[in-house]
This record gives structure tokens, sequence and C-alpha cells, in this order.
């Protein structure tokens, strides 16, 4: 028997619980991994709380690296002792080992460990979505980024810079702002004491931004918009203060004939061939040095809700690893 965080009705951190499970072995298409890293991440309380729904009972969690122990049959590019981490998965990471679709495990290369795979293949393969493909960001670009000092956000900063846009960063205090500053945003405003629409109106000399990258949701979504010069695209990715309201189409039009979208990394990684891809680039950027991956806070896997409440509290920053 091995353990997993489960939880049986949606609700609260309360609702986690640790208990054993039966793997089995693994079927057609499947690899069996034992987990060494697992990734913390909002969506997790989204999956938790039932903003995202899912069968009950369920395990939590779609980020963790970890050993291949077995594969099932068909499963002919892995092997038992392989590397793995993935970031796309099926909900059950939260766990000492699982069953997963071979399909969606990537290898890791040599100069990424563990930890480090855990931290940044959901984070990492999101920003790789959301500025090479959503809004392709490219030098002498200025661009606007919601909680900068978050998992997504010090990555996101870091590559941007590393393509040669300027960053603007939203963030909540003055730790964070610092933290911002030193991943790679040339301008960071701590939004709980500026007005943001008029900062980055000041930055940009008025200009705007052609993309603001959004995932905080429903207190700043309206604003963003505000933010974006014509035809500017804003990428909602999460929404961790909340849903955010039905929109007015026409508000579109009247502030520049706006684009609003709203991707998922489920989609844009569906395809095993984009997957690999994108894996590929964000190997890439860590391995050269231009992305760092800093992990600053740990928790035993079986305290998975500890760390629940302290990443809803606002009480991390960047990436939070949970350990096997």
């Amino acid at each position: 028997m091995t353990h997993a965080i489960r939880f049986h009705k949606t609700g609260g951190p309360e609702v986690l619980v640790w208990e054993e499970v039966s793997v089995g072995k693994p079927g057609p298409g499947e690899a069996r991994i034992r987990h060494t890293a697992v990734g913390l991440n909002f969506v997790d309380i989204y999956n938790r709380s039932g903003l995202y729904p899912a069968q009950l009972p369920s395990g939590l969690g779609s980020e963790a690296a970890g050993v291949v122990e077995e594969v099932g049959p068909g499963v002919t590019d892995l092997k038992p002792g392989d590397r793995v981490a993935y970031g796309a998965s099926p909900l059950g990471a939260y766990s000492e080992a699982r069953l997963i679709p071979a399909d969606r495990l990537l290898k890791l290369p040599d100069g990424v460990d563990d930890k480090t795979a855990a931290a940044m293949m959901l984070k990492g393969l999101t920003t790789q979505y959301l500025i090479r493909q959503t809004y392709r960001v490219k030098a002498g670009d200025t661009i606007l980024l919601h909680a900068a000092a978050g998992g997504v956000g010090l990555i996101l900063s870091q590559w941007a810079k590393h393509l040669g846009a300027t960053v603007i960063g939203t963030v909540s205090n003055d730790e964070k702002a610092k933290l911002a500053k030193a991943h790679g945003c040339d301008h960071v405003i701590i939004y709980t004491r500026e007005d943001f629409v008029k900062r980055v109106d000041e930055i940009t000399g008025g200009k705007k931004v052609p993309v603001v990258y959004d995932s905080v949701g429903k207190d700043t979504f309206l604003k963003s918009l505000d933010c974006l010069a014509p035809l500017g695209v804003a990428a909602l990715f999460g929404q961790s203060s909340g849903t955010v309201e039905p929109l007015n189409l026409g508000l579109l039009a009247q502030k520049g004939s706006l684009y609003v979208t709203r991707p998922t990394l489920f989609t844009y990684a569906a395809k095993r061939e984009n997957l690999v891809a994108m894996a590929n680039e964000l190997f890439d950027v860590v391995k050269s040095g231009a992305v760092k991956i800093e992990v600053h806070q740990t928790y035993l896997l079986k305290d998975a809700a500890k760390a629940h409440t302290d990443l809803a509290a606002r009480k991390t920053t960047g990436s939070t690893v949970l350990l096997v």
C-alpha cells in the first residue's frame, strides 16, 4: 500500500486527508511512477474547493517529478529507472506513487534536479504557452504581468526579459516588489497603494501595452483592459481573487478592438508533440541560466493542508514543493 492526499468532499484545506491507496500495475499506455517531489499550484485550491469540479473522491495535483517503476504494454520510450516529470496530467500528483498516461511524462535532462522539475513543470509550461503562443512576446514589447512574485510570475518575467521585453509587474507589498525586481521586472507597481492603470500609462508614455497576463481575475480584470493598447490581448489564466463577472463584449470595442482569451495548459499541451516541444523550450532556457527556478518553500506531502492555507493567504512567494 502507498499513501496519497485525497478529498471526499469539496471545501477548505481541512477536507484534505492522508490515506492509504492501492496503485496496482500499469495498463496499456501507462507508467507507474514513484514521486520524489510534487509541485503546489493555485489550481489545486480551485480543484479542492469545487471551483473546478472533480469526480469525488479525488486525488489532487497535476505536477510532480519522480522515477519510473514500471511501464505498461505499448510504452516504448520509457523504462524503469528513468527520471521523469510532468505538468499536465490527470489529478493525482499528491501521492507517493501513481499510475499515469505515459504520454504525459517528460524525461528530465541532466542538470535539472527533481525538486526544480516539480517546481517548474506546470508553471514553466504555462509560461511557455503564454509568452510563446497566446501572445508571442518579442524584443521591444512592454508587457504587464500581475502577481509578478508568484510561481508563474517569477518565471514569466525572467523569460520575457530574456526575449528582450520590458516587464511591468504588479505585487501586493514591498517584499514581493524586491523579489519581482530581482527576477526581471523593470517596473514594479504595488497595487495595494498605487493605481496600476495610471502607472502603466505613465511608464509607457500613454502608449499602454500589447498584452496583459492576468492570473488574479476579479480584482484586476476590468482594469487590465484599461492598460491595453488598441488590438491588445488580455490573457486571463487564473482567478486567485475570484471569478471574473460576465463581460459586456461592447467594452472590447470601446477600449480599442481588444482580444480576451482564457487559455489553459491542457488545451495547448493536449497533443504529445506539442507538449514535448514546449518542454524542450522550457528545459533550454532553464539549463542556459536565462530562467532560474527557485524553490522558496517546502512542506512534507502529508502536510498539504498547511501548504494550501499559506498559499491562499499569500504567505508564499515563487515556487513551493511538497516533498515525498
